[in-house]
């Protein structure tokens, strides 16, 4: 009775790994657990639905007359045969598990390692790959806690609650938390993963057989689950003994994510599934989004032992502001490579909404989603490499279909400037400015030939620059260009531009070919 129990609470088993003489095989439930698990999928598909649809399904149901006396009584009727036949069904997966002789072997290795999670029972579930839920935890941040990095937090800017904008409170409040949350993050709905699920699975198993990985579940602060892996390379020298960190786009996950590129270049790599990701729970919102990654720093530093002068992390869109808050929070660490990433999510999203929508959207997103990537960059003293991508279509504000992105808008621009106002404030002028603006409103080409017109020679910015940080100081800002002539300043600025972004001739999804991941550029170089 107590194996029933465990089969039909259990977790889904999806594969079980290679191991020694044992070939990789995909598990195989029989037509009872297959059947009766594919009704379940359909009911949590539907659930998941409502949210996006509520805005327009309670509405109709209104008009419907579902909130009637007599139409709640209906919906009562049907919640109540909905519910009986989802529980049928997961009894009937329990009997299918119970007579599956592959996942009673599962669930017994799984009870185990949940009683003691030593360091045998841990090889023997890794053998295994189920959904997380029910793993034995492998790192807590509060086992770990600093309370003073956790409370570094960029402020938010939000209008007080009066009678002029109670509307936009009480309308802003509906829509992040039904569909707004689920278009920035769209990775969290039912729809993405039905769609990716059995990729992940194969991808992890790829992962897992061909790569070495290790699989890791980690709780957060606020008690959330993250999905990690880890491939280490330390053993193999050469980028090994660096470690990348990957924070994925808003429809990335670490086993088909941005972790590729690193991986091919044989770097220590730790991926990670933002709250809400496949198995990994929570909602990412900016405060469980920090959270998830202050756990994730500490796992590296504290249990893969992990230095954060040997650790670069590396992004990709909305993956840059986990990022970025990493770079703030910890600001030893070696390096941070931005693809395709933007500056601030406001102005990005109020682009993509008809006009009438602005306003809401801008509220919205102030109060409760403020993905300020540049003001947390601006917080991080370290090299920096911003990897543009000149066809963006996604973080470009200006597309008309069937014609190239308008690169001026693409606000990975806006991201290098206040990056280089920030750090170098006396050299970015009203004059050179313009100058910037210029250089990048085109691709490389186009920046080449502006180095050439403006006879910008690099030995000598490269010179001016030593000079100036042996005198004062190698701190940012630096004050350098306060005696330049207006031609200086722009062969600095043009120079300093080529050095913090480069141009990657592509679209917002392709992957980043191994050539444009490089060390970023510092002034020793």
């Amino acid at each position: 009775m107590e194996a029933f129990r465990k089969c039909l609470l259990g977790p889904r088993l999806f594969r079980m790994h290679r191991y020694e003489n044992s070939p990789g095989r995909e598990y195989q439930a029989n037509v009872v657990e297959s059947g009766s698990d594919k009704c379940l999928k359909v009911f949590n598909f539907c659930w998941s639905l409502s949210y996006w649809m509520s805005p327009i399904l309670l509405p109709y149901l209104y008009r419907k007359g579902l909130f009637t006396l007599e139409g709640l009584g209906s919906g009562f009727r049907i919640g109540l045969s909905l519910s009986i036949v989802y529980f049928i069904a997961y009894f009937i997966r329990g009997i299918g598990r119970f007579t599956n002789s592959d996942y009673l072997a599962f669930i017994s290795v799984l009870s185990t390692a949940q009683k003691s999670f030593n360091q045998q029972n841990r090889k023997l579930l890794h053998r295994y790959d189920s959904e997380l839920w029910a793993w034995p935890v492998e790192f807590k941040t509060s086992d770990f806690s600093d309370p003073k990095k956790r409370n570094v937090i960029v402020k938010k800017k939000t209008s007080p609650l009066s009678l002029d904008n109670i509307y936009l409170h009480i309308l802003s409040y509906m829509a992040i938390h039904t569909f707004g949350r689920r278009m920035v993050y769209p990775g969290t709905t039912a729809l993405m993963y039905t769609l990716v699920g059995e990729t992940l699975i194969q991808a992890r198993a790829k992962l897992i057989e061909e790569k070495n990985g290790i699989r890791a579940k980690l709780r957060t602060e606020d008690n959330n689950e993250l999905d990690t892996m880890f491939l280490d390379r330390r053993m193999s020298g050469g980028n090994g003994s660096t470690l990348v960190i990957c924070f994925e786009g808003n429809a990335g996950f670490y086993e088909i994510g941005c972790t590729g590129t690193p991986i091919e270049l044989g770097y220590s790599v730790l991926g990670w599934n933002h709250p809400g990701y496949a198995e990994s729970t929570g909602v990412p919102f900016p405060d469980q989004e920090q959270n998830a990654v202050d756990t994730v720093m500490q796992y590296a530093i504290q249990k893969l032992d992990f230095t954060p002068d040997n650790i670069c992390l590396f992004a990709w869109s909305i993956g840059g502001y986990s990022a970025s808050w990493a770079a703030m929070t910890y600001p030893d660490v070696k390096q941070v490579i931005l693809d395709a990433t933007f500056d601030d999510i406001i102005p990005l999203a109020t682009s993509k909404m008809p006009k009438f929508g602005e306003k809401l959207v801008e509220f919205t997103l102030k109060k409760y989603m403020h993905l300020n990537v540049a003001d947390q960059l601006n917080k991080y003293p370290g090299p920096i490499l911003i990897i543009r991508r000149s066809k963006d279509e996604i973080i470009t504000t200006e597309t008309i279909p069937g014609i190239p992105p308008n690169i001026t808008t693409n606000r990975g621009n806006y991201l290098l400037i206040r990056l280089l106002q920030n750090r170098y404030p006396k050299l970015i002028t009203e004059s050179t400015l313009e100058l910037l603006h210029e250089w990048l409103a085109g691709e490389s080409s186009h920046q080449d030939i502006m180095f050439v017109d403006h006879l910008v020679d690099s030995r000598y910015c490269k010179a001016a620059l030593q000079s100036y940080i042996e005198e004062h100081s190698a701190s940012f800002p630096l004050n350098i260009g306060e005696d330049m002539d207006s031609v200086e300043k722009n062969q600095m600025v043009l120079y300093l531009a080529s050095k913090y972004m480069r141009d990657f001739d592509s679209t917002h999804c392709t992957p980043l070919p191994t050539s444009f991941f490089q060390k970023p550029w510092t002034y020793t170089d």
